[in-house]
């Protein structure tokens, strides 16, 4: 049996609470549907991780935070590609539970916290060079997320200017000085 398939049976014998007189179902009660849909999830994926879900009112988005001890490289896959596809699946099955989309994040390990690091160093360097030299500098090989990162955080440097260029997977990010 496909593993949304059985995620949405175990889900399905649980209370659903849908969209009644307009009103949206409550936080906790999809909290707590995300936490049971990740733990069926990560028995059905045969791993020792311990999830746990929160609400961040700020972005409006539900967390899943992951720890899985020896297998979190094996969680967050290649360039995070795994976390990513867990992230979709956990999305989907919370959408058949509850009847709306929500956005849901996926962080195993700290690596959503260490990949902004990463990005934000790779910004700053890209900026100092694009001010030192006056030529543009542009970043390859980038995700749309990836790219939103480092135009939030480059949108704070009045010196500098952000453009995406490109189509799908050619797509890339320049710096500019001003």
């Amino acid at each position: 049996m496909p593993l949304l398939m059985s995620i949405k049976k175990t889900a399905s014998k649980k209370t659903i609470s849908k969209k009644t007189s307009g009103v949206k179902s409550s936080v906790e009660s999809i909290t707590e549907d995300l936490s049971a849909i990740s733990k069926d999830l990560f028995g059905f994926m045969g791993v020792t991780a311990t999830p746990s879900t929160s609400y961040n009112q700020e972005n409006d988005t539900f967390v899943v935070t992951v720890e899985a001890g020896d297998e979190t490289g094996l969680l967050i896959g290649r360039k995070g590609e795994t976390l990513s596809s867990i992230q979709t699946i956990l999305g989907i099955a919370l959408k058949q539970k509850v009847g709306d989309w929500h956005r849901v994040v996926v962080n195993v390990g700290d690596y959503l916290e260490k990949e902004e690091d990463y990005l934000k160093n790779l910004a700053t360097s890209a900026a100092n060079r694009a001010k030192e030299t006056g030529e543009p500098q542009s970043l390859y090989n980038l995700k749309p997320a990836q790219r939103r990162i480092v135009h939030m955080f480059l949108s704070e440097d009045k010196e500098v200017s952000t453009e995406s260029i490109g189509e799908g997977e050619e797509r890339y990010l320049v710096v500019k000085a001003k």
